[in-house]
């Protein structure tokens, strides 16, 4: 029996939220078009760190150092006690397009997703194909970024559809990760060093394109579904167990709250970055469920 939410909304005025994260009490994200990473709270809303370019991923290292992806520039910025954000690993090198989500081990290992190509053009281009002659873009496989908690690059692990989301068990032995034109979540085995191996296949999501995700103590990872107002509860094999319904368009969740059982869903109209910068029309929805979070983010 799959269990089904609707969920309330939270917070309003986002342009487009991404990498939401539980950390001190609070929900964390990532806002690309107002060039920061916020926090909400019983308080309300509050900046934490203003970043130039447009920040996606986050995560700490047990130093308290948050780390933020600048996509754009594709580097990761390294935030301290003084709340300057710094260059901490260029990863542009491995990058097909923008960088993009990332988790952050408890080690300091980093792991670093990018689109591998321009996602949003070949969206254009599909609904307004270009005339005759002009060059089409077109879906390309790209890696995962390694970065040790020195900031080098350690591994670049290959042959991703859009790699996205990502979270790591408890255990921090396996890595699961969304791969977005791939309609799949894959896994992998991360070694004592924190290098990745045996890339095998999770779940098949057919007709979702999973984005941001979260795990649960059932070891279930809830999966937003960017092309749809709907965020998902997968097991191992692909089983769907639970569904939320959201106000709009899904595109990434976390488990927070005080007992890590508040789903909290960041969630626009489009993704579109000419319309979504344009408008602030995202928002932060939330719903309980029954299974507490788990793992990192």
């Amino acid at each position: 029996m799959v269990t089904t939410y609707t969920t309330t909304v939270r917070h309003t005025g986002l342009a487009f939220g991404e990498g939401p994260r539980w950390h001190d009490g609070r929900l964390w994200y990532s806002d690309f078009f107002r060039h920061g990473v916020f926090s909400l709270g019983d308080d309300g809303e509050r900046l934490e760190v203003g970043v130039h370019g447009q920040p996606s991923g986050l995560g700490w290292r047990a130093d308290g150092t948050l780390l933020i992806v600048s996509m754009t520039d594709q580097v990761i910025l390294a935030v301290g006690a003084d709340g300057v954000p710094r260059a901490y690993a260029d990863v542009s090198e491995h990058c097909g397009y923008w960088a993009n989500d990332m988790v952050v081990a408890a080690d300091g290992t980093a792991y670093v997703a990018n689109f591998g190509f321009d996602i949003d053009r070949w969206l254009e281009q599909l609904a307004d194909p270009p005339p005759e002659g002009e060059p089409r873009c077109s879906p390309r496989t790209t890696a995962l970024i390694v970065v040790d908690p020195d900031g080098s690059v350690l591994q670049v692990a290959g042959d991703l559809k859009f790699p996205n989301g990502m979270v790591l068990t408890e255990d921090g032995r396996t890595l699961v990760v969304a791969e977005t034109t791939g309609g799949q979540l894959s896994a992998f085995d991360v070694a004592t060093d924190g290098k990745l191996a045996n890339h095998r296949v999770f779940a098949t999501l057919q007709g979702v394109a999973p984005d941001g995700i979260c795990l649960d103590r059932e070891g279930q990872v809830w999966v937003a579904n960017a092309m749809a107002p709907q965020c998902l509860r997968v097991a191992e094999g692909g089983e769907v167990t639970a569904t939320v319904t959201t106000q709009k368009n899904c595109y990434a969740c976390m488990l927070g709250g005080e007992d890590r059982t508040t789903l909290y869903l960041m969630t626009a109209p489009t993704s579109t970055p000419k319309l979504a910068s344009a408008a602030r029309d995202g928002q932060v929805e939330s719903v309980e469920v029954a299974v507490p979070g788990a793992g990192r983010p």
